[in-house]
């Protein structure tokens, strides 16, 4: 659950209770911390090992690409990484002060298991082809990154199972849910229309006439497919466009095109895009299994906003600034990535040269 929790609950026991350690950590979460030194080991297998490399990004999408040294890591590669540490930590005491919760070996076995999981499924949900699997990804990193990991992963969903709103992510709640909200996960087929912006005010005067849907594309459309009266194919919940589709369409009656288009760019022109759906057919709970897991991880998340929010501003955090900075955004606290000075402000190196360098006297 890490990309779930990084959603919502970075937790403390209080920094009145603990304070902070001193610089030479890498991380300090309240009385725990990672070494500088432990720190730089994952930075460098992340951006040294593409499998890993690949599968963190799913996690937690941002740029973990080599910097300009040899083993150093782009900036907000490094605060990224380190705000999944800060979390991690955070969690781990929590539940195991606060809750009393340790994993047993075989819970520790199961939240493996669904670390890989979860990472392939971010792979796949952030269109990413990864060159291994999670499994190796998982074995590329430093012996205490993965027992940090699979450790944090066995708490995060020990603590999400307590959360009194919390849906419990079993077979028969998953089961449950999916029978309460059927229509979510209808197999949708759709037609379209490409209008261009002069056209889009005489789309919407002749909708509202009453022209049909199939009318609508072969006089205005652009695209291809309006020579089929906008056809675009159907897609059930297993599709990788699923998700967006059933965004853009869940409100709307059949055959009908919503009032306002999406505005997009297509083949180096602006156009405003309009999608109807012609037939919704019911998905068997089989089919849609994947993306209900995925919902009730979303509808998890949303509900342990207070949470988060409770428990986030009581963190005390040391992050050494070679890694980033603890500040505020408008979500909480994060880690920023550190402040880097402009090549202009940065003497070049012709001006450090023996002819170059100033004289002191």
């Amino acid at each position: 659950m890490r990309r779930l929790v990084a959603l919502f609950v970075i937790a403390l026991i209080g920094a009145g209770i603990y304070g902070l350690s001193g610089s030479s950590s890498g991380i300090t979460v309240n009385n725990t911390s990672i070494s500088g030194v432990t720190f730089r080991s994952e930075l460098s297998a992340i951006s040294h090992d593409n499998t890993l490399q690949c599968f963190i990004t799913a996690l937690e999408p941002t740029n973990y690409a080599p910097g300009a040294g040899g083993y150093s890591i782009m900036a907000a590669g490094a605060a990224a990484w380190a705000n999944l540490r800060v979390e991690g930590l955070a969690i781990d005491q929590y539940v195991t002060r606060v809750l009393k919760y340790r994993p047993t070996t075989s819970e520790l076995a199961q939240a493996k298991s669904s670390l890989e999981g979860e990472m392939t499924q971010q792979a796949s949900a952030n269109s990413l082809t990864c060159p291994g699997t999670s499994s190796a990804a998982l074995a590329a990193m430093p012996k205490e990154m993965r027992t940090a990991e699979i450790e944090a992963q066995a708490t995060s969903l020990y603590l999400v199972s307590k959360l009194k709103k919390a849906v419990p992510l079993t077979t028969a709640s998953m089961r449950s849910y999916y029978a309460a909200h059927t229509s979510n996960y209808d197999t949708l087929c759709v037609s379209i229309a490409l209008v261009l912006p002069a056209d889009i005010s005489a789309f919407a005067k002749s909708q509202s006439a009453g022209q049909s849907m199939v009318s609508l594309v072969m006089e205005y459309s652009k695209d291809p497919s309006a020579a089929t009266g906008g056809t675009y194919g159907c897609y059930p919940p297993s599709s990788a466009s699923y998700a967006s589709v059933r965004a853009d369409v869940t409100s709307l009656a059949l055959d009908t095109f919503p009032a306002t288009p999406q505005v997009i760019s297509y083949n180096g022109a602006t156009y405003g895009l309009y999608v109807a759906v012609t037939k919704r057919t019911v998905t068997p709970y089989s089919k849609a299994a994947a993306l209900v897991l995925s919902d009730l991880r979303t509808v998890n998340a949303s509900s342990a906003n207070k949470v988060k929010n409770s428990l986030l501003f009581a963190a005390a955090v040391h992050v050494d600034p070679a890694f980033g900075r603890w500040g505020l955004n408008t979500t909480g606290p994060q880690v920023f990535a550190p402040a880097t000075p402009l090549k202009g402000d940065v003497i070049g190196p012709t001006k450090l040269s023996a002819s170059g360098s100033s004289t002191y006297k």
